[in-house]
């Protein structure tokens, strides 16, 4: 928790009990279900919740806005961003049902009542959104095919709709096709060797009818 609050000074004293809560469930629920490997478990504040969070140092999701989270795995970025900011609505999917059973249980211990989970692949998901966020599930030509359609029309935010992902490494060539995408180093914000060489990155997509 201490690295939460090196980062995010102004976190509520529910959030902050809501972000203590996870390593004690993720324990108890990777003894059962493996959504996060052994290694990472123990670096659980840095790998995976703050790491999500640095989704939250490029943009901040605007209350009633929606934010579909493809293949969340354990939950990840989505459950740290529903905590993070509690009024924006959060649609978790991944096709591995016994993923999703995990973050269904997690959002329900933690009282998120912004998130809905479900066993679903991206491609089949109904409905429009502000943006959509992701931890490198794939490369982003295959992204975008799956979930250009699914950009609302209406502008609430400061950045453009679109896709917000999470990816470390050289995105030169990946991003050869998407000179709109725009990269931020998340060596910027946070200075632990781990984010090194990660990033976020926005990609704008017009809404398709």
């Amino acid at each position: 928790m201490d690295i939460l609050n090196k980062y995010f000074k102004n976190l509520s004293d529910k959030q902050k009990e809501q972000f203590l809560k996870l390593e004690n469930l993720y324990k108890i629920w990777n003894d059962q279900i493996n959504v996060i490997s052994r290694k990472d478990i123990d670096e659980l504040y840095l790998r995976h919740v703050l790491h999500s969070l640095g989704i939250a140092k490029v943009l901040e999701f605007k209350p009633d806005s929606k934010v579909l989270d493809v293949g969340t795995g354990g939950g990840f970025p989505g459950i740290p961003l529903a905590i993070m900011f509690p009024e924006t609505n959060f649609y978790l999917v991944d096709s591995i049902g016994k993923k999703i059973k995990v973050v269904q249980a997690v959002a329900d211990e933690l009282g998120l009542i912004n998130v809905e989970a479900n066993h679903e692949r991206a491609e089949k998901v109904k409905g429009e959104f502000d943006f959509i966020v992701s931890r490198a599930v794939t490369n982003m030509d295959d992204f975008v095919k799956w979930t250009r359609k699914k950009i609302t029309k209406k502008q609430n935010h400061e950045i453009k709709n679109g896709i917000i992902y999470l990816k470390g490494g050289d995105l030169t060539k990946e991003l050869q096709n998407f000179p709109k995408a725009k990269t931020y180093n998340l060596s910027d914000f946070f200075t632990e060797d781990f984010f090194e060489t990660k990033k976020v990155v926005h990609l704008p997509l017009k809404f398709k009818p």
